[in-house]
């Protein structure tokens, strides 16, 4: 089984207040006095504290920021902060650029090509024949939909080092002028930042300290009739949310059959799992998400966290989510984790997880 070896976040410099978050968007997306009082509101009632912004508060409230000027902002900063994630993923894993055989990169806040992680390779050294694949579109599910194709790819590779990278510059995409009820809510709940995950093949992992917990399972859905509830539509200002409440209602209805039928396939339920890693989409998500499974009292209390002290970071939230449990937990051999997210599509992405001998020690 693929075993995850090293996971670490980065963030921009930057870090400010909910409350002064709100002064600075508000006024760029609305100029009406009752959408203003709405803003306030919704971003009061987020649970978000504070959120990371790439760039300086004063730099969000130039009129003349379009799509090209903040996509090429995007690439730069990008490269940046991918550098710092990935570097500390290999530090925590003992290895190098040169180990990693296949690196999965994922974004969808901003596009470039060369993508960032060719650029970033040839940055940070990774070998010349080193396997790449860009992701785009998967949005905030992209975090464990990425473990889930390394992991794809690592049953097939044992001896191999696979590496995912997500950075998420959700500012840059702001919608100037836009006092639609997605956007008002977006606007209190997205955040920046990067994050990394070092997973290692199976051979590979024998000859490695435990630092992580081994990949059991996958799976995968994606939910019909339900294209309109969370996406992007491109524009020429850039990336227009869109964002419903639909995403509840669709955790309501299907998820607690995904995960039961999951656990059920490994005569496993939901009191079999020890850790729980839900992507912190919003207030109402993560109610939904322990509401739907029937979680016991402080189940997702990382995921709130992390939505607390960064916002909803797409795909790379779920990352952070990640990193904080192995970072603030204790392990024993044996221990069960659930890791999982919904993107657009719907879609969903469902990680097993167990820890080996000697985790945590």
């Amino acid at each position: 089984m693929p075993r995850i070896a090293g996971v670490a976040a980065a963030f921009p410099p930057r870090s400010y207040p909910q409350s002064e978050i709100t002064e600075l968007l508000g006024p760029i997306i609305t100029n009406n006095p009752t959408k203003m009082a709405l803003v306030r509101r919704l971003h009061a009632n987020s649970k978000v504290d504070r959120r990371h912004l790439v760039m300086p508060y004063d730099w969000y409230k130039d009129s003349d920021l379009n799509f090209t000027l903040a996509n090429n902002t995007f690439i730069v900063a990008a490269v940046d902060l991918a550098e710092e994630a990935v570097q500390g993923a290999l530090d925590k894993a003992g290895l190098v650029p040169s180990d990693v055989d296949f690196i999965v990169f994922t974004s969808v806040t901003g596009i470039s090509a060369p993508s960032v992680d060719a650029l970033l390779a040839l940055r940070m050294g990774f070998r010349s024949d080193v396997k790449r694949m860009p992701m785009f579109g998967l949005g905030c599910v992209a975090g464990a939909a990425g473990i889930a194709r390394v992991n794809d790819y690592l049953c097939g590779h044992p001896g191999e080092v696979g590496l995912l990278i997500s950075v998420e510059l959700c500012s840059l995409t702001v919608q100037r002028g836009d006092d639609s009820m997605g956007n008002l809510v977006a606007s209190g709940l997205f955040g920046d930042g990067s994050a990394a995950v070092v997973m290692v093949g199976a051979e590979r992992a024998r000859g490695m300290p435990v630092t992580g917990p081994d990949v059991i399972d996958t799976r995968s859905r994606l939910y019909p009739g339900t294209r309109e509830v969370l996406g992007f539509n491109p524009s020429e200002s850039g990336f227009r949310i869109v964002l419903t409440a639909g995403v509840a209602d669709v955790i309501d209805e299907h998820f607690d059959n995904d995960v039961v039928g999951l656990l059920t396939e490994h005569r496993l339920g939901v009191s079999d799992i020890e850790v729980w890693m839900a992507h912190p989409g919003g207030p109402r998500v993560l109610n939904s998400f322990s509401s739907a499974l029937g979680l016991p009292e402080g189940a997702l209390d990382v995921s709130w966290k992390s939505m607390a002290e960064k916002g909803n970071m797409s795909s790379a939230s779920i990352l952070h989510v990640l990193a904080e449990t192995l970072e603030l937990q204790r392990f024993g051999q044996g221990d069960l984790g659930l890791l999982f997210a919904l993107g657009p599509g719907v879609c969903a992405e469902i990680v097993l997880l167990k820890w080996p001998e000697a985790a945590g020690q």
